[in-house]
């Protein structure tokens, strides 16, 4: 290995002591590849044997905790005992890499697609009629809180080392915290920490889950986006808001969900201020930060680690081309890491054919285009 990207591979002891091998994460990306019904796929399989070799921390992506939140097509799922022996299975295979195994669990909110969830019954924070979305009961708010508990109970004894709540992206979580999406007038809605209400009561049912089995060792931690693009979307003082509280609570680790690794603020502080380390300094070490956005390469992984921005440096898109891609730069062969998909190879990356479709459509504006055939 180049000496230069030695410092990849140091070690990282969370604060609960769960020791991760190196400072390589992959992110949570939807491979579209579960069966019709949640349970996994021999193309479920297939996509994750490799995928995790050689990184220090796999976050499954999406696992939807109740029927009304289903967003994807050939999405995982855990709201119910059937699903134990399917989630056992997956986190077998990714233990068996090497790294921790990290459940990402999911509602999709007024994502959810209605072809996917009973009677088309979609749901958020607030009535969106133009959508075809209704506000959550109080009692369906209270059930879905226990719905990311019991899938995060079902993780626990399916063997999976951790969850990450899925609080980014648009999903009910942010759905609930964002004054863009939340209208509501009860307990759950109105001025920011009512706002903060839901997810948090997430994040300590959740929680609680791991003081039930005294289970210190089991991670969790917390997936959020920093910022929306709405005038009355969230800003970083939101963010801000919403770290801090975190930051009380006995996490591993938080996740920051964006595009580019090096992103700066757009409101609500200095525009002149990486998220990243803005977040970092709130955070002062109590828990871990994964940093994630454009990190292809050695060097681009690298760049990141020893910038201090963030504590673990995670791939996506990259892990999708290239299975196992840590392994390239222990063996000295960082220069054959592959930048976008390649039609030539006729196991298509092992990836499941509805997202290798979508690649090669280019419907997919986070992964590359396949490369031309010349």
């Amino acid at each position: 290995m180049n000496e230069k990207y030695a410092s990849l591979f140091d070690s990282l002891t969370l604060n609960n002591g769960v020791v991760l091998k190196n400072r390589l994460a992959v992110a949570p990306l939807t491979e579209f590849g579960s069966n019709p019904d949640g349970t996994i796929s021999d193309e479920d399989r297939a996509y994750y044997r490799g995928r995790a070799e050689g990184y220090g921390l796999f976050i499954a992506p999406a696992n939807c905790v109740a029927p009304a939140g289903k967003a994807f097509w050939g999405q995982p799922c855990s709201w119910g005992e059937e699903y134990l022996e399917s989630l056992r299975e997956t986190a077998s295979i990714i233990k068996a890499q090497g790294a921790v195994a990290v459940l990402q669990i999911h509602h999709g909110g007024d994502q959810a697609i209605k072809e996917l969830i009973p009677n088309g019954d979609a749901v958020s924070a607030s009535d969106e009629p133009e959508r075809g979305v209704r506000a959550m009961t109080g009692d369906e708010v209270e059930a879905t809180v226990k719905a990311f508990a019991d899938a995060a109970d079902l993780a626990l004894r399916a063997g999976y080392d951790g969850v990450e709540i899925h609080g980014a992206n648009q999903y009910l979580l942010q759905q609930f915290y964002s004054a863009h999406t939340n209208k509501r007038t009860d307990r759950w809605g109105g001025a920011r920490e009512k706002r903060m209400a839901f997810p948090l009561a997430v994040a300590d049912a959740v929680l609680e889950v791991r003081e039930k089995h005294n289970r210190p060792d089991f991670v969790i931690g917390y997936r959020f986006s920093p910022e929306e693009p709405w005038d009355d979307g969230l800003t970083m003082e939101d963010t801000y808001a919403l770290v801090d509280e975190l930051a009380k609570r006995p996490f591993q680790y938080l996740h920051m969900s964006q595009k580019n690794f090096w992103m700066h603020v757009r409101r609500g502080d200095s525009t002149e201020k990486s998220r990243l380390l803005e977040v970092r300094k709130r955070i002062a070490g109590r828990m871990a930060l994964i940093g994630v956005g454009g990190l292809w390469t050695a060097d681009d992984l690298v760049k990141a680690r020893e910038s201090g921005y963030a504590d673990l440096v995670a791939q996506g898109c990259a892990v999708l081309v290239n299975p196992g891609l840590p392994k390239l730069i222990e063996e000295g062969r960082e220069g054959e890491i592959e930048l976008a998909p390649d039609p030539a190879r006729a196991d298509r990356h092992g990836l499941p054919k509805r997202l290798w479709d979508m690649s090669v459509s280019g419907v997919l504006p986070w992964l590359p285009p396949v490369k031309k055939v010349e």
